[in-house]
């Protein structure tokens, strides 16, 4: 099984290894799966996700590929990068949801970039737990860093807890 080298993906540590970029509504909340008006997690051993408030709440981490032990070489034959997220909704509550992951050069540059559409959850849906994943091919020469951000919020407007929920994020190497 290859290195997952997002840290904390599923909130067993609260919000640590994560940069809070925005903090919206109520904030960002920890709970467990599967929550007020939530579905069971599709697999074993998540217990744990991330839940959005009332305004956009968005959070980041930035991966050293050079301090995770892949050299300059292995990453200039341009192995492919595999990201992926689970986002669901409750069953009670509409939502939006977005994924951004960047490749990025030594100076923080952007070599090549994967922006998911702005996904939006109608409200009275199943509360299923849906995966999104993107895989950079063919980018290019000088990839030193990976920025994984992800966001979203409800679309109801409620006080608390009532936006998308998020766990389980990948960046992996392939190679």
């Amino acid at each position: 099984m290859m290195k997952n080298l997002i840290k904390n993906p599923c909130g067993e540590e609260e919000l640590e290894h994560w940069e809070d970029v925005e903090h919206g509504g109520d904030g960002w909340k920890v709970e467990e799966v599967p929550g007020d008006c939530g579905a069971a997690f599709p697999s074993d051993g998540i217990c744990k996700y991330f839940a959005t408030s009332f305004e956009c709440c968005s959070k980041t981490q930035v991966i050293d590929l050079l301090k995770e032990e892949y050299t300059a070489e292995m990453l200039d034959a341009q192995p492919k990068i595999v990201v992926s997220d689970w986002y669901a909704a409750r069953t009670d509550a509409g939502c939006l949801y977005e994924l951004k992951v960047q490749l990025l050069s030594d100076c923080r540059e952007v070599i090549s970039e994967y922006t998911s559409e702005n996904i939006t959850i109608p409200g009275n849906t199943d509360g299923a737990w849906q995966e999104i994943s993107h895989t950079f091919s063919d980018y290019g020469q000088g990839v030193r860093f990976i920025q994984f951000t992800h966001s979203g919020q409800d679309s109801v407007y409620w006080k608390g807890w009532f936006g998308v929920r998020m766990t389980n994020s990948s960046v992996t190497i392939e190679g």
